[in-house]
């Protein structure tokens, strides 16, 4: 439904060339905002600029790339921007002691650094302008450390804590930092972890070998990942609710394992819980 009300309000999302992005860049756009919708390839913009969606290249590893697609939008919008959505990004499989340094710099690269730089640019704008709302996508996995998944849990976990300590540095003004939490989620997330996995995993000739399988016939499943899976709609949802409402959550869960996982961190002691965590393939 078209938001009169949005307008006025320009959106700058990056990772719109699938799943959760793309969902967020066409129906925010229904929804009456000015939406920047940004991917990694330059090829990636077609569909959504056929639906008129204004479409730029940015890529998360290129501090250029961020300069030039961010001038582009403050310059189309006079120099104000009501929100960004921090949610580029990839997934680095495999055991830590498998995950070359040069890898996990990588994961970082676009899932930390990228997004640092991203906020730190658009904050003296939302402080100028005097409002702003800034989301990040984060996962369960920023929260609940999982087996095999060390790169990007590191990753997650890093951006819960610069997310909370960004919220605690601007209390008082009217700059709102929200935290998206997903579980599994519809999307090409899988696929594009598969190629890290193959690119950066030596499986045949680790001591995860065995289970290394597991997680290749997981990672190659075309289906949903398990009957929890959601479409990428049920992130867009709360989206929605951190960039309309006047008192945003700081946390949005969303999917039925998150909230349990959230429910058993605060229930059950770490012995129990990695017991539990210990399991997840």
């Amino acid at each position: 439904m078209l938001n009169s009300s949005n307008a006025d309000r320009a959106v700058l999302i990056t990772g719109c060339s699938s799943g959760i992005g793309h969902c967020a860049a066409n129906t925010l756009f229904e929804r009456g905002f000015k939406v920047y919708a940004t991917t990694r390839k330059p090829e990636d913009t077609d569909l959504l600029s056929e639906a008129g969606i204004r479409t730029l290249h940015l890529d998360l590893d290129d501090h250029r790339s961020i300069d030039k697609a961010l001038t582009i939008v403050l310059k189309e919008t006079g120099g104000n921007l009501y929100g960004l959505f921090n949610n580029g990004g990839f997934g680095q499989t495999g055991a830590v002691e498998d995950v070359p340094t040069d890898a996990l710099r990588a994961q970082f690269e676009t899932l930390v650094f990228g997004w640092h730089e991203l906020t730190r640019r658009v904050l003296p704008v939302m402080r100028s302008q005097g409002y702003g709302r800034i989301i990040q996508n984060s996962s369960v996995l920023g929260f609940a450390a999982m087996p095999y998944r060390g790169a990007y849990n590191a990753a997650k976990f890093a951006i819960e804590g610069l997310s909370d300590t960004l919220r605690l540095e601007l209390r008082g003004t009217d700059i709102h930092v929200s935290v998206i939490q997903p579980g599994p989620i519809r999307s090409k997330f899988r696929h594009h972890a598969m190629q890290k996995f193959q690119q950066h995993i030596d499986s045949a000739n680790s001591v995860h070998a065995e289970t290394y399988q597991q997680t290749i016939d997981r990672l190659k499943t075309s289906g949903d990942a398990n009957r929890y899976t959601l479409g990428p709609e049920a992130v867009v949802d709360k989206l929605i609710h951190a960039l309309e409402s006047d008192k945003p959550r700081s946390r949005y869960r969303v999917t039925t394992p998150t909230i349990a996982f959230s429910i058993a961190k605060r229930l059950f002691p770490t012995s129990v819980l990695d017991k539990i965590l210990a399991g997840v393939k």
